[in-house]
């Protein structure tokens, strides 16, 4: 069975480890977000892949979900006594040797695709790992503040400001002419089925559906998604944030119709948010918080199931 999952950070990752676990004997092919890529100290990090690849691998800060296990930040505090900014977006020592390779394997020529397979050549997460798209995109918001009206990386805005200031508009800059990384659309075609971990309906899911040709060619394929909503709030972050800014309410429904009936044929929503529905659609309810490794493998199971019988 093939298996294609879009995904995210930490809510994509810690499904894809229920899934993984769910269908041990399953090709799962895994395309991650790539506009939240920020070009830091001179080196390209890529946070969405990396929390997959360190989720997958057994190396991530489970605590906080993201970064390295047992990490130190000697070159942080280091970078800041310099005065070097920004000191807002905190990179651990380990982490650090993950960008440097990258931007040294970019500097060289290699594509994003061809790095990640590097990479994950170290970690052997257990899955096909391909980013969205080769060509550079980058999520930017639009916000007015001190400074006046602006537009500034989405990771100033989620990271430094909490999105504690409204954003306006959210755009993913070089969209329009990216296309999709080598083996994006092939592995689509060849899925049998589709899932959406609960991942950020607007930066990290509604992103890589942006990359033309992609979304297209999900049309044609049994889609099921996991709703990243549970009784109107995010299950973690600020998926509302994102939601308020493209003119969308925080709900599970909502979600869905952002989503649409050409697209998604199964969605999974908590039990507080049964009665959710749109034709075309099978709707299920069941509990949905990943409490722990057990709790998203069951979640996984559910999809699948759901996925597996509206194929049949």
């Amino acid at each position: 069975m093939h298996i294609v999952s879009l995904a995210g950070g930490i809510g994509g990752a810690r499904f894809l480890r229920g899934l993984r676990a769910t269908a041990p004997d399953a090709q799962i092919t895994v395309i991650g977000n790539t506009g939240d890529d920020i070009t830091l100290f001179g080196l390209r990090v890529c946070p969405d892949l990396d929390t997959v690849m360190y989720t997958l691998g057994g190396g991530i800060n489970e605590e906080q979900g993201w970064g390295r296990e047992k990490e130190t930040h000697t070159v942080k505090e280091e970078l800041a006594a310099y005065g070097v900014e920004p000191q807002w977006f905190g990179l651990g020592d380990r982490d650090f040797a993950t960008h440097i390779v990258r931007s040294q394997m970019l500097e060289a020529g290699y594509p994003l695709s061809q790095i990640t397979e590097a990479l994950c050549a170290r970690w052997q997460p257990g899955v096909r790992l391909l980013p969205m798209s080769d060509d550079r995109c980058e999520t930017h918001v639009v916000i007015t503040d001190g400074q006046g009206r602006r537009a500034i990386h989405f990771q100033e805005w989620w990271v430094k400001l909490r999105a504690s200031i409204p954003a306006e508009s959210i755009a993913l800059i070089g969209a329009d002419t990216a296309r999709p990384a080598p083996g994006v659309l092939e592995a689509i075609a060849e899925a049998d089925v589709v899932i959406l971990p609960p991942s950020n309906p607007v930066v990290s899911i509604g992103t890589i559906l942006q990359v033309p040709g992609i979304k297209d060619a999900l049309l044609a394929k049994t889609v099921v998604g996991v709703s990243p909503i549970i009784g109107g709030a995010p299950v973690r972050g600020m998926a509302d944030a994102c939601l308020t800014a493209i003119g969308v309410e925080t709900s599970a429904q909502a979600v869905l119709e952002l989503y649409g009936a050409d697209l998604v044929d199964g969605w999974l929503v908590a039990p507080e948010d049964e009665g959710v529905a749109l034709d075309g659609v099978r709707v299920q309810a069941r509990p949905l918080i990943m409490h722990d490794a057990g709790a998203a493998a069951e979640i996984a199971r559910a999809a699948l199931d759901l996925a597996l019988d509206l194929r049949r």
